[in-house]
């Protein structure tokens, strides 16, 4: 049971409110645009909005102001956590997606505590819950939100709390750009000793990706029905860091259709669907004789080279424009496993490599340290976070 008196939202916000009738922009007035792009769910701040005359977006988009809190409605957005106060906007005017929920916090709440309100994993997941709409249109309707009830103290304990929250969030940010910059170091050593790929200025021999990587072995596990293996498929990546993040254990009869591939540890995968995404990883120990999905091409390096010059390699941008030229279908782009196999490469002598697996393998254990600093700080946050709120 809540500290303090429970209201509904609708009761401390105005919900979705409406531009007044009686207004006074004129259509030439630059104000603020956020699309829902422009909503970053993990730092839960508006990133780089646009700006437009008002006669642009005065029909057809969300209005909101200064201070407002900005609460996606749609699926997948609200279960990522894309939420942001409105802060800065031209004019103190925004408008904005559709897709936006809008509260507006009258005298008894702060923006904030509302804006933490709604970023609770708790509150999304009971969000999730009374989506309406058919599949992949999923959205949180008006009525639940205005019905939700958060506690209400003091607008003097909001503060504190807010101020508390604020902190402890801060530190994970914090620990999230310390851990961007680490990320960053990798192209920057591998730029530093090999030299721009597109250009090969240190005039290293050429070679196709097949000349220095085999391919894998395969292997049905329906044909073992009771047998259980880990499968690593499409989803399993996590883009942005380069890693297998998530996989998914399961008994051979129950295994996809697609779950063909046998991986070693040190290989490389190489999503072949929509590869702009950078679906790639290297496979850790852990992970070594398991399966994957036979939407990645699966490069195990030889004996010419090493897994961490093949993995900077194919983690590139030149590399992720080269597979981008060879890409068919509009609406399931993909290239082939030959494709990847084919593309050319520089190749520096494999002394050079080891030098550069040395180097990363110290830029890694940084940035694993890293990672689990930001586990403990956003444990803490989400501690107090779900505190405050009891």
């Amino acid at each position: 049971m809540s500290r303090w008196p429970l209201k509904p939202i609708g009761d401390i916000c105005e919900v979705n409110p409406r531009l007044p009738r009686g207004h006074d922009i004129p259509d030439d007035q630059i104000v603020s645009f956020v699309s829902m792009a422009a909503v970053d769910e993990v730092s839960g701040t508006i990133q780089a909005p646009q700006t437009r005359p008002f006669g642009e977006v005065k029909k057809g988009y969300t209005h909101f102001r200064n201070g407002d809190v900005l609460f996606a409605k749609i699926t997948p957005c609200m279960e990522n956590g894309k939420a942001a106060i409105a802060d800065d906007l031209a004019g103190g005017i925004g408008f904005g997606s559709t897709e936006f929920h809008v509260l507006r916090a009258k005298d008894e709440v702060l923006p904030d505590w509302v804006f933490y309100f709604v970023r609770q994993p708790t509150f999304r997941t009971e969000a999730k819950r009374n989506f309406t709409g058919t599949a992949g249109q999923q959205r949180v309707p008006t009525t639940f939100v205005s019905s939700a009830t958060i506690p209400v103290p003091t607008l003097t304990e909001q503060r504190r709390i807010v101020d508390l929250l604020s902190r402890a969030e801060g530190i994970v940010r914090l620990r999230r750009e310390a851990e961007k910059k680490a990320a960053e170091l990798i192209p920057a050593l591998f730029l530093d000793m090999f030299g721009d790929p597109a250009t090969n200025p240190k005039g290293w021999p050429v070679v196709k990706l097949a000349d220095v990587c085999g391919k894998c072995a395969t292997r049905d596990p329906k044909k073992r029905p009771d047998e259980e293996f880990t499968y690593i498929d499409i989803a399993a990546i996590d883009n942005q860091h380069g890693q297998v993040s998530e996989t998914k254990t399961m008994l051979g009869i129950d295994a996809p259709s697609r779950a063909r591939q046998v991986v070693q540890a040190g290989d490389v995968i190489v999503s072949t669907v929509r590869p702009n995404l950078r679906g790639s990883a290297w496979i850790p120990e852990h992970l070594d004789g398991q399966v994957c999905s036979t939407g990645f091409c699966v490069l195990h390096p030889s004996n010419k080279t090493t897994t961490s010059f093949i993995y900077a390699v194919i983690r590139s941008d030149w590399f992720v424009s080269e597979l981008m030229k060879h890409v068919r279908g509009a609406q399931y782009p993909a290239v082939s496993d030959k494709d990847v196999f084919g593309v050319q490469i520089p190749l520096p002598p494999l002394s050079a490599q080891q030098e550069f697996t040395s180097r990363l393998d110290a830029i890694r254990s940084i940035q694993s340290q890293q990672s689990m600093a930001i586990t403990k700080a956003q444990a803490t946050f989400n501690a107090l976070l779900a505190q405050a709120y009891s």
